[in-house]
């Protein structure tokens, strides 16, 4: 391509080959050139690899370094993997953020509750507006999604347009919110569409998602039909199911009672845009004890195990104000994220032990997906007709489904790409031309750290195999000054010889400087890596594992 030209590029810094973290960068002109608009900002959760690290965030060091061209952050939806990342990248950017009121109630909500966060400024959008950011006009198109005021991007360039879906399913019925506007997409399809960049994640799945009013429906019918108390867990963030709920408990005489922050923070942004009118009001958990059990239920935050959310004190019978007995019911009007069966598995279990029954989507339909499956995807093909197609938003197995699915509906050209991959739509053949620096950042404590540092792989280490510290005084000439000090954490406190560990390191450090040369001893660097040799290698004779181990020598 010759310098200077034009180029209609995009970039992931996350969400492209994973579920979670979302963040685009759509690009237009020259390389030295380039104006860029950011798609989402979001986190994903960390698991097992990550001990102590709740929170991961992508590292944006690329787009920091073009933060004189960034025009500004457009909000597809309020799902955490979407725009739970702000807070903490936003002060590396400092430019406006465009997003609906339903994302805007939730970010600044958030930002009262936390001391110290940054005042971001929001510029609000309602759906079916355009937004100009030139050389970018952004067109904020209804779609259906677990959240309201989602919306799909017709991101339209002198190029061509470029539709961002976003996170979508087809719902006529969505409950609360628009449903996803297949008029407006097919007449943008009419106009010409030249790439799509689309939702992956049931891609793997057949026919067409139920709708939301179905789930609404079938949690009526479970409450109302409930002989003692009823608990619904779900997404705090889906408002269709918390109106649902509200509406079944009131079919069935009962008071609603709401319990986690994260839900009382989504309400009352819902209940300020009108989503819960012409509902009873909605109780406090300080009243729960106070209701006779088969006039009440419980809407409680958690659905994902999170051990600090309500299910799980709930479970563990260690909630303040809610209590489960025999016979209750709890309901599951979630589906587990991967990685978090294990924590939901416990929380279960512990709730069947105490005579509680549980229902999940295993028994009856109490929740439905906000991704689109097979059957929905065939028709935003239909409508939109892209010439090119970038699946996103998904593992690379659900990545490889979507190209194949669209490969079956006739797109001239597929791309494949990860995250930090450069691709150019425009002009030219549409192919991953750069790459840029990308990576994953962990909120560790009030810290943002690299993945990269050691921090990380240290923790695992210590997690695997403990801790030995040993404390040596010797003399200038080498010689034990006074006693040992050993201290050890995470190790057994007996071998697999009946000895204890402390003592068997002691008699390992003291047989070691008794056979080190008077040279060697007089050596404090050489002294603690003889000691820590000696350590690791008895301890992982006598156990099996090798532990880190700390020497300090003072030379007195």
């Amino acid at each position: 391509m010759a310098r200077g030209t034009d180029e209609l590029v995009f970039v992931a810094l996350g969400g492209l080959g994973e579920i979670g973290m979302n963040l685009g960068l759509y690009g237009f002109g020259p390389e030295d050139r380039r104006k860029w608009v950011m798609v989402d900002c979001g986190i994903s959760f960390a698991g097992e690899e990550a001990p102590g690290v709740d929170i991961v965030l992508p590292d944006i060091r690329f787009i920091a370094e073009e933060r004189r061209n960034l025009l500004g952050i457009v909000i597809t939806h309020a799902h955490e993997d979407h725009i739970g990342a702000l807070a903490k990248l936003w002060p590396h950017l400092q430019v406006p953020v465009y997003c609906t009121p339903f994302a805007a109630g939730l970010l600044e909500t958030r930002r009262l509750s936390e001391p110290g966060a940054p005042k971001i400024p929001l510029k609000v959008i309602q759906q079916s507006t355009r937004l100009s950011l030139s050389p970018f006009e952004i067109e904020f198109i209804p779609v259906a999604h677990s959240i309201p005021e989602a919306c799909a991007l017709a991101i339209r360039t002198p190029l061509g347009t470029v539709l961002h879906t976003g996170d979508w399913k087809i719902d006529p019925t969505p409950f609360v919110g628009r449903p996803t506007d297949g008029v407006r997409l097919k007449e943008i399809g009419d106009e010409g569409v030249l790439a799509m960049v689309g939702d992956s994640t049931n891609a793997l799945r057949d026919g067409i998602s139920p709708s939301e009013t179905e789930v609404a429906n079938s949690l009526a019918e479970l409450i109302a039909n409930a002989p003692y108390r009823v608990a619904v867990t779900t997404f705090a963030s889906n408002v269709a199911r918390v109106r649902a709920v509200a509406e079944a408990a009131k079919k069935a005489g009962r008071e609603l009672v709401v319990v986690g922050r994260a839900m009382d923070r989504v309400i009352s942004v819902a209940g300020e845009l009108g989503y819960l009118d012409d509902l009873p009001q909605i109780l406090s958990s300080e009243v729960y004890e106070q209701l006779p059990r088969d006039k009440v239920v419980a809407l409680l935050t958690g659905s994902q195990g999170e051990q600090r959310a309500a299910m799980a004190r709930v479970a563990a019978d260690t909630h303040p104000d809610i209590s489960l007995s025999p016979g209750d019911r709890v309901i599951f009007s979630s589906r587990a994220i991967p990685g978090n069966e294990k924590p939901i598995g416990n929380i279960i279990n512990n709730l069947i032990r105490r005579g509680v029954e549980v229902i999940t989507d295993r028994d009856a339909l109490v929740h439905v997906s906000g991704h689109p499956r097979r059957g929905e995807l065939e028709q935003m093909y239909g409508w939109v007709r892209p010439q090119i197609v970038l699946p996103v938003h998904g593992e690379p197995l659900h990545l490889s489904a979507h190209r194949d699915f669209a490969r079956k509906q006739g797109v001239k050209t597929i791309l494949k790409a990860e995250d930090g991959e450069m691709v150019r739509f425009a002009p030219g053949d549409a192919t991953v031309i750069d790459e840029v620096p990308v990576g994953r950042m962990y909120q560790d404590g009030d810290l943002l750290i690299s993945a990269a540092e050691r921090t990380i792989p240290e923790r695992r280490k210590l997690a695997f195999a403990g801790v030995v510290s040993v404390g040596i005084a010797l003399s200038d000439k080498g010689d034990l000054a006074g006693d040992l000090s050993i201290g050890t954490t995470g190790l057994p406190s007996m071998t697999i010889d009946g000895d204890e560990f402390e003592e068997v390191i002691g008699e390992t450090v003291i047989d070691l400087l008794a056979s080190l040369p008077k040279a060697r001893k007089r050596d404090p660097d050489a002294v603690v890596n003889a000691v820590e040799r000696a350590v690791r290698a008895e301890v992982q004779r006598k156990w099996g594992k090798k532990p880190i181990c700390h020497v300090h020598v003072i030379t007195i």
